[in-house]
């Protein structure tokens, strides 16, 4: 993954004091590899913005939703391996007794660490060092700025664009349904609806809608909203959340933060996320206006 040259970041030394960090995990059965890669390469980053001046107090709070106590156990083993008393940073695992989704896990990390700013995250990211570095320092520089999304890469490379437009019923058929060959015959809308246009430009854009492998919020907008809805209990909750935190400030992408996201193609993962897609899909277009085109 290609990150920003340390000597090429701004000086963050002179902004205001430190501030403080939680991050929270929510895990449903997922890869335990990936997972181990998504808190060092978060503590890593932690390291970047500490150096900075930038992070006082961190906290992590995994969420344990997969109500499975052998899988459980290799989960703690996993977290147990990663260096958390190097990096001075403290961390918390809470085990759900149901599993109320992905949202709900998410808010139950939020009831438990109050901070300046939290990352949701997923744990299939590999975090650039400079991220927490680059997204931070410019949440400070821009007051008027609720939110952060990074420039993602996929496993292989290619290009993420964890950051979408307004969604329409056509869209999201042809991005769950549809054979390559007739995707290809609609690329031109489904490049505008993954805003190609704004991620090819290389530069910081304001956004309708942002991922929710990965995103950094301001702790006093997030709380302001309550957190996640968790009538979504998979997919689509990130963007009721993302619209919710628009009346707030303005959400933006930001290329110099970079992330690698190894999940992502939702509609394609079988028939019981493919339910909760359809669910959620149609609950986020009855609060939000019908699109079909």
């Amino acid at each position: 993954m290609s990150v920003p040259a340390a000597d090429t970041m701004p000086d963050m030394v002179s902004l205001p004091s430190a501030s403080s960090l939680c991050v929270s995990v929510v895990v449903y059965h997922s890869n335990l590899q990936r997972l181990q890669e998504t808190l060092e390469t978060l503590l890593v980053a932690v390291h970047a913005a500490r150096g900075a001046g930038m992070l006082s107090t961190v906290a992590v709070v995994v969420v344990d939703n997969s109500l499975c106590p052998d899988y459980h156990s290799d989960m703690l083993a996993v977290i147990n391996r990663v260096s958390w008393t190097d990096a001075a940073v403290a961390y918390q695992v809470l085990v759900s007794t149901s599993n109320s989704g992905y949202g709900a896990g998410h808010n139950r990390a939020l009831e438990a660490c109050e901070s300046d700013y939290h990352l949701i995250l997923n744990p299939d990211i590999a975090s650039a060092p400079a991220s927490l570095l680059t997204g931070i320092g410019y949440l400070r520089e821009h007051p008027g700025v609720v939110l952060v999304c990074p420039d993602g890469a996929l496993a292989d490379g290619r290009p993420a664009y964890l950051s979408k437009r307004m969604p329409s019923v056509l869209v999201l058929a042809l991005r769950a349904f549809a054979p390559r060959w007739l995707q290809a015959r609609f690329a031109a809308r489904l490049a505008h609806y993954a805003m190609h246009d704004v991620h090819g430009a290389g530069r910081p854009a304001p956004v309708p809608l942002a991922s929710g492998c990965f995103m950094l919020v301001r702790g006093s907008a997030l709380r302001r909203i309550g957190g996640f809805d968790p009538a979504f209990f998979l997919y689509f909750e990130d963007f009721d959340l993302s619209l919710r935190l628009a009346s707030l400030g303005e959400l933006h992408y930001l290329p110099e933060m970079r992330v690698r996201h190894y999940g992502g193609d939702s509609a394609r993962k079988g028939l019981s996320h493919l339910t909760c897609f359809l669910r959620s899909g149609l609950r986020f277009f009855h609060r939000y206006g019908w699109r079909w085109l």
